[in-house]
């Protein structure tokens, strides 16, 4: 499994934010109100992942007192770094794009309100990118004495 692409992250995010603008532009009057409740869910997953990030980061060092990592375990969680980063991207572009499209209308109740929801899902979702980026980055197999001396070697050829 290679390493997540920032830059596939950004492409997903916009084109998704772009999509959504285009759609909420015909359909937004016949759309119920946004559920606030995306947010704390979403920061939630981002602390756990997070804090899940920290404690396998520690125990792939194998630092005093903590069990050492299965490596399926870490090639896991890896992945579900991954997928959080992916699937938060694209939550990230569908409230992205739906609070730029509000972000004309906060002169009346319901957009605003909308506004305000849409961009903290924004924010809450980025913030998981983040967090699942960090999981990923965390899961890596610290570099050995012995990959230095095959960087070294390949150097000379």
């Amino acid at each position: 499994m290679k390493p997540t692409r920032i830059p596939a992250l950004v492409v997903t995010l916009v084109v998704v934010a772009a999509v959504t603008w285009v759609i909420v532009r015909f359909l937004y009057v016949s759309l119920p109100l946004l559920p606030w409740t995306m947010v704390p869910s979403l920061l939630l997953l981002a602390l756990g992942e997070l804090y899940t990030a920290l404690v396998t980061r520690s125990r792939i060092q194998r630092k005093p007192g903590t069990k050492p990592v299965e490596p399926l375990v870490a090639a896991r969680l890896a992945a579900l770094g991954k997928a959080s980063a992916y699937a938060a991207a694209v939550l990230a572009g569908v409230f992205g794009g739906m609070a730029i499209y509000l972000a004309s209308s906060l002169d009346k109740p319901t957009p605003r309100r909308d506004f305000y929801v849409s961009g903290g899902t924004t924010l809450a979702a980025i913030a998981l990118i983040v967090c699942a980026l960090i999981l990923e980055h965390a899961c890596r197999v610290p570099k050995g004495p012995e990959d230095e001396d095959q960087r070294r070697s390949a150097s000379r050829l």
